[in-house]
């Protein structure tokens, strides 16, 4: 189904994965927005479906599986520098009880299949030499990787206009105002934003990140791998990136406040000095401050709703803290639900409350 008139509106990473993925498949695209920043502005990118893994949530960790495998093809498509590295993740433990709760994770994984190695806290520190002595133990997952969103966000951006992807700065909108325009598909991938669009259940949750910088010699290039801490039953995660920049994240409540507070700043710095004690001198950079568009099960909505006046509507949002790990899986099976009318076999699972389960378009 080539030459269908799609409107995407959201123009964080998901919302220009799919408009570039329908384009590919030579839909007619675009793209509304309103300017702002989603987001994926604050997040990590880490990318981990090993590390996420949760209890009760397996078909998530199933989709984020699948995302994960499908990462290295979707960079590569982009033909930018992203920051795509597959560099794994330790998941360490601080005291005695903080281990025992890795090990539990650690037992789930294994259960679904999923590569975890154990490491005793000696183990840990012969692959991450700055991890404090005190360390228990935990486990490595070699399978999780990272991406930088706001070079994957530039280059999805130059991707979608060498396709053709119109851009249309349009402000607050109704979902009404757009389906007069009759559009053959409207794709809502707005985030946060999509619980007032479509009446879902998506709520924002609040999530503060901060960014420091190594920048002595040998310690700039010394922390290799992703970190996920418990530090004292407090879960932290740091990311390296390239040029000794790690972020360290994050901070989760239901707060509305959009400014960064010196309890959230002062609560990361105290784990992540913990768990890795050189990090004390690294130069500080700043705060981010993101909504995280948070759902009851906390995995995403990907599906197709009932038509409105004869447009059809997929929605594509409620990704969580997932955003960036879903992006490839989310753009190519919108995609292929947006130009075959079926939602593919990987998403079937997520579809919104009052979808269609069938996800045809009528």
């Amino acid at each position: 189904m080539t030459g269908v008139d799609v409107v995407v509106l959201g123009a964080g990473p998901i919302g220009l994965g799919i408009a570039w993925q329908c384009a590919l498949r030579g839909c007619s695209v675009t793209v509304h927005h309103d300017g702002s920043l989603g987001a994926w502005h604050a997040s990590a990118g880490m990318i981990a479906p090993v590390a996420e893994a949760t209890f009760g949530e397996s078909p998530l960790t199933a989709l984020l599986v699948e995302s994960t495998r499908r990462w290295p093809e979707f960079a590569a498509a982009l033909g930018r520098e992203i920051g795509y590295r597959e560099c794994g993740s330790l998941m360490v433990g601080l005291t005695g009880d903080d281990h025992a709760e890795i090990q539990r994770s650690a037992s789930y994984q294994e259960s679904l299949g999923l590569p975890v190695e154990r490491l005793s806290g000696a183990g840990l520190r012969s692959r991450e030499p700055m991890l404090a002595p005190r360390v228990r133990g935990g486990a490595f997952a070699g399978i999780d990787a990272q991406a930088d969103p706001g070079l994957l966000h530039s280059a999805l951006l130059a991707a979608c206009r060498a396709a053709g992807v119109r851009f249309q700065d349009t402000g607050a909108q109704r979902l009404a105002e757009v389906i007069d325009r009759r559009p053959a598909v409207v794709v809502v991938a707005a985030g946060t934003g999509t619980a007032a669009l479509l009446d879902l259940p998506i709520h924002p949750v609040r999530g503060e990140t901060l960014r420091i910088r190594l920048t002595e010699e040998p310690l700039r290039h010394m922390l290799r791998y992703m970190v996920r801490g418990i530090v004292d039953g407090r879960h932290v995660y740091l990311v390296p990136r390239a040029g000794g920049e790690i972020v360290i994240g994050a901070t989760s409540s239901e707060e509305t406040l959009t400014q960064p507070t010196a309890g959230g700043v002062h609560t990361l710095l105290r784990d992540a000095f913990m768990l890795l004690p050189e990090l004390e001198r690294a130069a500080f950079e700043g705060v981010r401050v993101g909504f995280r568009p948070g759902t009851p099960s906390n995995a995403p909505y990907l599906g197709e709703l009932p038509p409105r006046d004869g447009v059809r509507i997929v929605v594509a949002a409620g990704h969580y803290r997932n955003g960036i790990a879903l992006t490839p899986i989310t753009a190519t099976a919108i995609a292929e639900l947006v130009t075959t009318g079926r939602a593919p076999a990987e998403i079937t699972a997520f579809g919104p409350p009052s979808a269609d389960p069938r996800g045809v378009a009528e």
